[in-house]
Order: C-alpha cells, then sequence, then structure tokens
C-alpha cells in the first residue's frame, strides 16, 4: 500500500514513486492526483512527458477522463535533469516511451533531495515488459499498480490488447486501437489473433503447397 511521504529536507534525499499498469487503469489519473496534491501544498512542481505524445494536447498530461496538468514535453530523458533545477516534486508520464537514461535521471534527482512521481505502461501490446519501466520499478521505493476493467470478463485486467493492426511497439492510441485484458482474456485473444494469422499464411501458399499443409 502507497502512502505518500512529506519532503524530508534533514535527510537531503528523496525518493522514487512509479505508478504502472495496462491501458485505461487510472495511471495519469493517479498521477495528476500527487501532483496537484504537492502543488496545493506549494511545492515547487514540474511535469515532464515525451515529445512523442501529443494525443490530446502538446503541453499538458491530460488523462483519458480529461483531467489535466500544464507539463513540459521533452525529447529525451536529459532534458529532464537540466529543467528539475531547483524542484521539490517532479512528475514524469509515459516513462516507458523514454529513452533508458530516464533510470538514472530519476535516481540523480532522487539523491538529490527531490520526490520523483513516474507513471507509465508496464508492459507493451505483446505482453513484455516495456522499455525503462523495468528498471525504474526495482530502483523505486514505491510501486502502485493500477489495474484497469476487462472489456470481455468484468475481472480485473493488466494487459493492454491492440485491436489495429499494427507491429509497430509504439503505437499511441485510445479505444479504438487497444482494450484492457485480464489474463485469461488476453490470452485467448492473442491465440485467436495466431490462428487467424496461420490461416492466412496457408491461404497464401500456392495450391500444391496448401494440399499438402493440409
Amino acid at each position: 500500500m502507497f502512502l505518500e511521504n512529506t519532503v524530508n529536507h534533514k535527510e537531503q534525499f528523496g525518493w522514487i514513486e512509479v505508478i504502472c499498469g495496462s491501458m485505461f487503469s487510472g495511471k495519469t489519473e493517479e498521477l495528476i492526483r500527487r501532483l496537484k496534491r504537492a502543488q496545493f501544498a506549494k511545492q515547487k512542481v514540474e511535469i515532464f512527458k515525451p515529445m512523442v505524445d501529443q494525443r490530446y494536447h502538446e503541453e499538458k498530461v491530460v488523462s483519458h477522463d480529461a483531467n489535466e496538468i500544464r507539463s513540459t514535453p521533452v525529447p529525451a530523458a536529459a532534458n529532464i535533469r537540466i529543467l528539475a533545477d531547483t524542484c521539490d516534486v517532479i512528475g514524469i508520464d509515459e516513462a516507458q516511451f523514454f529513452d533508458d537514461e530516464i533510470v538514472t535521471v530519476c535516481n540523480d534527482l532522487a539523491n538529490r533531495g527531490v520526490r520523483v512521481i513516474v507513471a507509465g505502461l508496464d508492459m507493451d501490446f505483446k505482453g513484455n515488459p516495456f522499455g525503462p519501466m523495468p528498471a525504474l520499478m526495482a530502483t523505486a521505493e514505491y510501486v502502485t499498480k493500477v489495474h484497469a476493467v476487462c472489456t470481455r470478463t468484468g475481472n480485473l485486467a493488466n494487459y493492454s490488447f491492440r485491436k489495429a493492426n499494427n507491429d509497430d511497439l509504439v503505437l499511441l492510441g485510445e479505444t479504438g486501437e487497444y482494450e484492457p485484458l485480464s489474463r485469461a482474456a488476453y490470452y485467448k485473444a492473442m491465440l485467436k489473433e495466431r490462428v487467424r494469422e496461420i490461416d492466412v499464411d496457408v491461404e497464401e501458399l500456392p495450391p500444391t503447397k496448401r494440399d499438402a499443409n493440409a
């Protein structure tokens, strides 16, 4: 269970909090909630997101239910280190899209006394650990895993199933491209996709080879 700490100036060290989960699980909503609480407490807060993410707004972090907070888009993790000077709290959204240096940047900031709050997908659409997220989760003091609701079973969902016919690892999208699934529903959906691909491959074979495979 995550319990929010306050900035401890006597110790002069901060910490890292990671909020992870699937698409539509409320990661960004929770990130915004924690950052707004820090702003209300008059702490100096800066929020960053990868420049590639411009789904809702170029300069704001926006959750799926339209909650938002001002942010600074950056092309690489190294820019955060430069722009985060003198801050008490740093928020980073969509951390899975950053380069691996994001791990060093977050740890350097925490060692300087900054509270670092990171949100991101823990798995890609293939069910594999996503980018720098595993390393961030391993080095963080606090990890909060949030869940969506499976669109097919109603159970807790921790997988992001891609409905769009696109194999690119990075594909920004919404409900038209993704749906959150439970483990059982995700396994069945992926199995169905593999069967469909096999059927397509067989149909593309010349008639003689198709008969041999039958």
